[in-house]
């Protein structure tokens, strides 16, 4: 197992080399640039050379790109453009902390909603009940995060006033855990819609799956009650599909918290990368595209791991 985490940590290398690449060259062809910032017509042509030699912006794209990467090795993502001075790993670092706070409280909702649902539909097949929760799955893929935010919003904030309409805690307020946990529950909901309508499904299907194999028949014949078979013998077997869902899932809050968090002034790191497209604030945007890929790496690396953590015929 350590050997085979080593390999794919390497493998991993090349990988990371080519998203910074196209990632970089992505960059360079978008439309205007960090000096379209300054378009000020009392801004002389001397301090915008000035400012494009302080960033080295008027040195060749390949010269800028191995400065860039190299500096990234060590950790150092360079300046903001907008916030000048200020160093882009100061300000992800100081914003990751709310993301992962609300990936994990989204992951975990979603995984204890979908996956009790996704049983119970798969152990009542074609009856009521399956039906209401395959509509309701439907319907949660279906509608955008965004619209769900804002009707919750106008709903619990406005017209009702049970919870705060964004943010990550109250003004001018003294901590409180509560308080916290009043911010969370909308966003954490919204960002876990989607993967939790669509863990359901994948839930139901795979349980359908095992629920017809033999040994499960078997079990069934030996006496055994209908839950013990279901929860001992079929849920181990009929989850280890969702493993590589949930491996996915990870890059997808990264993705998926970009909207919410706008929607709820969420002070994250999907709200730095949105408000730093619209501002060309480049370095920012770079970094957090790199640090997005090597979720999207570590996701994969760990649904590898528990696939051999839950499944005993799997070796490395």
């Amino acid at each position: 197992m350590i050997s085979y985490i080593i390999r794919r940590c390497l493998m991993a290398i090349p990988l990371l080399f080519g998203i910074t690449v196209l990632s970089f060259a992505i960059i360079q062809m978008a439309p205007g640039g960090p000096t379209s910032l300054l378009m000020d017509p009392n801004i002389s042509k001397e301090n915008m050379k000035k400012f494009e030699e302080r960033y080295g912006l008027n040195d060749p794209v390949h010269v800028q790109y191995f400065r860039w990467v190299s500096n990234m090795a060590k950790g150092d993502f360079g300046d903001s453009l907008i916030r000048r001075g200020v160093p882009v790993s100061e300000l992800i670092m100081n914003r990751l902390p709310n993301t992962l706070l609300l990936m994990i409280v989204s992951t975990v909702l979603a995984i204890v909603v979908a996956i009790p649902f996704g049983i119970i539909s798969a152990r009542k097949p074609y009856t009521l009940t399956d039906y209401t929760v395959t509509l309701t799955s439907f319907l949660g893929v279906a509608t955008p995060n965004f619209w769900i935010g804002l009707v919750l919003i106008m709903v619990f904030a406005v017209q009702l006033g049970w919870l705060p309409t964004g943010g990550v805690a109250s003004l001018n307020q003294p901590f409180s855990i509560m308080d916290r946990i009043q911010h969370l529950i909308l966003p954490a909901f919204v960002l876990a819609t989607a993967d939790m309508a669509g863990l359901t499904r994948y839930t139901r299907s795979s349980m359908l799956e095992v629920i017809r194999q033999d040994y499960m028949r078997t079990a069934r014949a030996k006496g055994l009650k209908e839950n013990k078979v279901i929860y001992k013998h079929g849920v181990r077997n009929g989850l280890i599909p969702i493993i590589t869902i949930f491996g996915l899932m990870l890059p997808g809050f990264i993705g998926g918290s970009v909207i919410v968090e706008k929607i709820f002034a969420w002070p994250g790191i999907g709200l730095l990368f949105f408000d730093s497209a619209f501002q060309r604030d480049y370095p920012v945007i770079m970094a957090l595209t790199v640090i997005s890929a090597v979720f999207v790496i570590i996701g994969n690396l760990l649904a590898d791991i528990l696939y051999a953590i839950f499944d005993p015929r799997i070796e490395y």
